[in-house]
């Protein structure tokens, strides 16, 4: 019999408010094909939460965007229990972490924008899975699946044009006339207004100069 262990998956903010793109990813979550979907809530990490989980990180030049990334909105944020083979294969779904890198038919090939805007965190292995999990249970519970995500979106996926002006910006062809035309596409896609509509422009445009 398989020993399984608990796993931590958040939902990031480009993955919890484009409705399309969160839509496929949760179909793929929940199918629970060699894993089980144990808890499910929104919940908005604080600060120290996250220079906590990512602090393998601390120092490196694109960290302050990383946690503003991580705090400016609620996010979707779960726990599931797998065999260590069981997560390796849903870790070759999800693909490598930068979006250049990642497989062809991966989920983050797939979904990503850019960089570092890559959809889901998931734990890389049970040792990482136990302490990540134990380290956000101080913050939420993390027991009971709080929340039904839409299987279907009648919102658009833009993923593809949106990584090619994204590039256009990190390379500063056009950048101006590049990020107005982001800004459209990613109010398309999210339902989102004012100041969260707001924050989630500053944080996605942030990573192309992070």
């Amino acid at each position: 019999m398989f020993r399984v262990a608990d796993a931590l998956v958040i939902f990031k903010p480009d993955a919890s408010y484009r409705l399309a793109v969160r839509a496929n990813l949760w179909r793929w979550l929940s199918t629970e094909y060699k894993w089980k979907l144990e808890a499910l809530a929104w919940y908005q990490p604080p600060n120290d939460l996250i220079e906590s989980h990512y602090d393998f990180l601390q120092g490196r030049p694109f960290f302050p965007w990383l946690v503003d990334f991580m705090t400016a909105l609620p996010l979707v944020v779960g726990r599931i229990t797998a065999s260590a083979d069981a997560l390796e294969a849903m870790r070759y779904d999800l693909g490598e972490t930068r979006i250049a890198q990642s497989r062809p038919g991966s989920l983050r090939e797939r979904f990503g924008i850019f960089g570092g805007i890559n959809c889901i965190h998931l734990s890389d292995a049970p040792e990482s899975g136990k302490s990540e999990v134990q380290r956000w249970r101080h913050f939420l519970p993390l027991d009971k699946i709080d929340l039904d995500l839409e299987r279907e979106s009648e919102r658009p996926d833009h993923t593809y044009h949106l990584r090619s002006l994204a590039t256009q910006v990190a390379n500063g062809i056009h950048p101006g006339l590049a990020i107005e035309a982001m800004k459209e596409l990613l109010a398309e896609e999210a339902d989102l207004a004012g100041k969260q509509r707001e924050a989630f422009y500053r944080i996605i445009l942030g990573a192309l100069t992070a």
